[in-house]
This record gives structure tokens, C-alpha cells and sequence, in this order.
């Protein structure tokens, strides 16, 4: 499974970060705001069912990743929710200050909301419900609320790597892994923080 999966992951972490790429680096302001604002439409929708969305979720997306009949690939799952999420996250900021940065993990990202010990248990409570959906649609569901505590202390993600995790959840031999890694990276942060006040 490994192997047959890692050229996929690949391919959609690099599809989203070219997608991104193409919004942060275009200088038709106007066009790029109104891509977003479309892509945020998106959010909670099932992977083409909007129109106006193909040509950023769809055009040039690798034959590897499309599907051939009625439901969306784990690769069309994977590169609609980050892109959707990605609009959102950039909603009201600078177009030319990218929330996508590279390192800033699900987990990372998600530790820096911490700042004390009632934040702790409000983020890690945030968190863990979308660490344990067990569906597409749920993992969106309560990323959306994630992402927007994010955006409100603009705090950066890692989109391509999101999407790449979101590929690989889909798959439950690999879920309890991407599930270790966000665990990991969101206590990763704490101890080395810890280690360097002892």
C-alpha cells in the first residue's frame, strides 16, 4: 500500500501548491478575490458539484487522481478540501500575505492556537473532533471551524502537506498513521518549548 500510494500523495500535495501558486503569484487582484470567494462557496460540498469550481479543482489535476465514475477519488477529496479551506483561511487578509506556509502542519498550526491552560483544553477538544471523523464530510465539517480559529489568529498552514494527509486519511490502513502525525507535530511544539525553559 505504501508505494502504490506515495506517487497519488505526491501528486496532490503538488497540485494544490501549484493552485495556490497561480492565486499568490497573479497580479489580477480582482480575478484572484473572486476565485476565492467562489472557492469558499464550495466549502461543505461534495467535490464537483459546483461548475464554477472545475477549472480550479479539476483543470490539470493528474488522470492518476480523477475518478471515472459518480463519486469523487480520494484525490478529487483531498484537493477540494484544501483549496475550499485554503479560500477561507485567506478571506479578508492581504491576497499578497499567503496562509499557506510551508512546515506549518495540521498539528503545528493547530498548538499555536494554545496560549494557556484553558486554551489547552478548548483547542485540543477542537482538535480532537476532526482528528477521529471517520468521513470526508465529517472531517470537513470540523476542520471548518479549525481553520477559522486559525484565520482569526492568522496563523499559517501548510496546504499541499493538508492535502496530502487528506489523500492519505482516506485510506483506513493509513488513518491511525496521519492521526499519529498531527498528534505528534501538535505536542512536538510544546515539549520542545518546555525543554528549553528547563
Amino acid at each position: 500500500m505504501a508505494d502504490q500510494e506515495k506517487q497519488p500523495r505526491k501528486q496532490v500535495s503538488n497540485f494544490v501548491r501549484y493552485k495556490i501558486k497561480q492565486l499568490t503569484e497573479s497580479h489580477k487582484e480582482s480575478a484572484v478575490k473572486a476565485t476565492l470567494a467562489k472557492l469558499r462557496r464550495g466549502i461543505g460540498k461534495m467535490p464537483g458539484s459546483m461548475p464554477e469550481l472545475w477549472d480550479v479543482t479539476l483543470n490539470g489535476l493528474p488522470e492518476t487522481l480523477q475518478g471515472k465514475g459518480d463519486s469523487p477519488t480520494q484525490g478529487e477529496w483531498a484537493v477540494y478540501i484544501a483549496l475550499t479551506f485554503y479560500a477561507l483561511h485567506q478571506q479578508g487578509g492581504n491576497v499578497n500575505q499567503c496562509m499557506c506556509q510551508e512546515k506549518q502542519s495540521l498539528g503545528v498550526a493547530a498548538r499555536k492556537l494554545v496560549k494557556n491552560d484553558e486554551d489547552e483544553k478548548r483547542i485540543k477538544r477542537r482538535f480532537d473532533t476532526v482528528v477521529t471523523s471517520d468521513s470526508m464530510e465529517e472531517l470537513s465539517h470540523h476542520l471548518r471551524g479549525l481553520i477559522q480559529l486559525l484565520k482569526s489568529e492568522n496563523i499559517a498552514l501548510d496546504y499541499p502537506a493538508l492535502a496530502e494527509d487528506l489523500y492519505r486519511f482516506q485510506f483506513p490502513e493509513a488513518r491511525d498513521g496521519v492521526r499519529l502525525k498531527w498528534g505528534r507535530d501538535f505536542y512536538r511544539i510544546q515539549n520542545s518549548e518546555e525543554n528549553k525553559n528547563d
